[in-house]
């Protein structure tokens, strides 16, 4: 019987990847084989040469003789998904280009032909009135999401080039591309980026652009942050008809962005996915997304100003810390102290949680952009005993 949890599993998801382990394990057993197309003529006398026992197929392209085999020799064979506009097993994350494929320059009605814009009313159509979408496009949605989990886990994983050491801004995506605060997040992010650090955002517009934009721009020079932040504010929210066209000339006048990661939501698919990051960790289910990226962000978190969302990730993020669920306690800075403390005095009751717990010393608040990167500097990852 097949044990669709062996501790020995491998994972192949790339024809290249699935003829070198033929090639140097003559065997399938106990490998996962996700999203590929393995109709090519070489690839499938490959695939016909060994057993699959114990081998399990989703979302392979497959010739009919191909699955006669694996079924015969003890495979499984997940099979695809027709009708859904995205891939459920993929084996990779998003890029920005791939969600706005079908945006025309000039033309911001082109925005709901998009990539990005017919999954989100294809999610919308299926949970309609709060109810529940069918069980075979839950099915989609789930296996979607898990792949973009193993996708991430791969762009995280040390063996991709050593550990990363992720650095999360969050904060809310109504602040504008003209107000001072975006262009401190922006210098924040350029900083942090160019220190080294890895930055992850909720991928959406506001602050979460802004962090993604100084990220992006980080082999630039300084005054690069300035140039790019004066050309977007020409068009500063994200409903305005201009947004992702003056985001295109900054992308055009930079087109060597240094890397940094989006994580946003189809559940806020109304909102577009900013074009700064180079890798987008899009995710159908909220929850599992902001759980995640607070998860991942394990040298610490910066709280600009927002809203109801931002302040659910700020608790969030306090529970993963007084338990330290993922690792050591990190850092928590929160950006604005007049925001934090009067216009909504999140600050005081973090500070009370705290209060005899491993992070209680990860507390910052502060103005300064210097502040929160020295505290990031010098952060040291220890677990508490």
């Amino acid at each position: 019987m097949y044990d669709c949890c062996p501790h020995d599993l491998t994972e192949l998801k790339s024809t290249e990847a699935f003829l070198r382990h033929i090639e140097d394990t003559r065997s399938l057993k106990n490998t996962a084989v996700q999203g590929v197309n393995l109709t090519d003529t070489d690839v499938e006398a490959a695939l016909t040469s060994v057993s699959a026992e114990d081998a399990c197929f989703l979302g392979c392209d497959l010739s009919e003789a191909a699955e006669q085999h694996i079924r015969k020799t003890g495979g499984t064979i997940f099979p695809g998904f027709v009708g859904v506009p995205f891939r459920p097993y993929r084996s990779s994350l998003y890029t920005p280009a791939e969600l706005m494929a079908g945006y025309e320059r000039g033309h911001p009605e082109t925005r709901e032909r998009t990539t990005d814009a017919r999954i989100y009313r294809y999610f919308k159509g299926r949970k309609r009135d709060g109810r529940d979408a069918p069980v075979m496009d839950a099915l989609a949605f789930r296996i979607h999401d898990h792949a973009i989990d193993n996708a991430l886990r791969d762009l995280l994983s040390p063996e991709e080039g050593g550990e990363r050491q992720v650095v999360g801004i969050m904060g809310g995506h109504q602040l504008e591309r003209d107000a001072p605060l975006y262009r401190q997040v922006a210098r924040l992010a350029w900083r942090l980026t160019r220190g080294g650090f890895f930055v992850a955002t909720g991928g959406g517009p506001g602050a979460m652009e802004a962090a993604n934009l100084g990220a992006a721009l980080a082999s630039c020079e300084y005054n690069a942050v300035d140039d790019a932040v004066d050309t977007l504010a020409s068009a500063p929210h994200y409903e305005d008809a201009a947004y992702l066209d003056r985001a295109y000339d900054v992308r055009e006048r930079h087109p060597g962005r240094a890397e940094s990661l989006a994580v946003p939501t189809w559940f806020y698919g109304h909102e577009p996915s900013n074009l700064f990051s180079t890798h987008v960790a899009k995710y159908f289910a909220n929850s599992i997304r902001e759980d995640g990226l607070l998860a991942i962000a394990t040298y610490g978190i910066v709280y600009a100003p927002g809203s109801a969302g931002t302040i659910q990730e700020v608790f969030m993020d306090a529970a993963q810390n007084h338990y330290e669920t993922f690792g050591p306690a990190s850092p928590m800075i929160f950006l604005d102290r007049t925001y934090c403390t009067k216009t909504k005095p999140v600050y005081p009751l973090v500070e009370t949680l705290a209060d005899g717990t491993p992070y209680e010393d990860r507390l910052t608040l502060t103005d300064d952009i210097d502040t929160v990167v020295s505290r990031i500097e010098t952060y040291t990852p220890t677990r508490t005993a």
